[in-house]
């Protein structure tokens, strides 16, 4: 029997700062993917407003400054409106700290700047969720510097010795991460130029994170594929016992 295949939108903010290991776990698990561009496209047009799935973004700018970046309005309501239906969205670092915005909780500049390689420790609704392939100590890609308080109807998942709030679940069909489990270590080098003020600014050593890069390139992969498998997987499951329950 033909299968439909399903339509996601992932919003980017910045060339480079694409889907990553995500692209080909979307082809294989049945998805057709588009860009928005979130800064010059039309947030509001019906193909991006009714996705399937919504996927949004990393980018080097913060949630509040919106008087810089107008089009960030824009993007929190999308998001408002998403969450509100219950409609599945991702969220990756910019994209989770918009989401939590959209969700009612603060988003400010935090104390630490975290650049690199690290881990997270799952909570008890992180172990029973997707991200449990984690729970063993599993490097994942920090590169921010903001934070965020945890929506008071999200259950969080996953937190380190920085930053209490680093990924939560609203719902069943929304995940929001503060890290970036989807970088691609083969294309980080576009970062690495895409990045060079901030990282400079940091004292961070391009060639130590390069070698770190190649230490845990295969172990990252793998995980990627675990946790949006699983992630992807459940979607569709809540999506085919809601549709279920409507044709009754």
């Amino acid at each position: 029997m033909f299968q439909r295949r399903r339509s996601a939108v992932a919003l980017r903010h910045v060339a480079f700062e694409g889907l990553g290991l995500l692209a080909p776990i979307m082809e294989h698990e049945g998805w057709n993917v588009s860009f928005c561009e979130a800064p010059v496209d039309d947030l509001s047009h019906s193909s991006i407003r009714d996705a399937d799935l919504l996927i949004v973004l990393g980018g080097p700018i913060g949630v509040y400054e919106t008087d810089s970046y107008p089009f960030i309005t824009r993007e929190i309501d999308l998001l408002e409106r998403r969450l509100a239906q219950g409609l599945p969205t991702l969220g990756i670092c910019l994209g989770a700290q918009l989401m939590a915005k959209a969700l009612g909780a603060r988003v400010y500049a935090g104390e630490v700047k975290e650049i690199g390689w690290g881990s997270v420790t799952l909570s008890d609704a992180g172990h029973a969720s997707s991200l449990k392939p984690l729970a063993e100590g599993s490097p994942v890609l920090h590169w921010h510097g903001d934070t965020f308080d945890l929506p008071a109807t999200a259950a969080g998942l996953a937190s380190n010795e920085n930053y209490e709030n680093q990924a939560f679940a609203f719902g069943n069909n929304a995940l929001a991460l503060q890290f970036h489990l989807e970088a691609d270590p083969r294309q980080l080098e576009e970062w690495y130029v895409g990045h060079a003020v901030e990282l400079a600014a940091a004292k961070i050593s391009v060639q130590e994170l390069r070698a770190k890069t190649a230490e845990v390139s295969k172990i990252v992969a793998r995980q990627a594929d675990r946790v949006f498998t699983r992630w992807l997987a459940q979607l569709g499951q809540d999506q085919s016992t809601s549709k279920a329950a409507q044709a009754r």
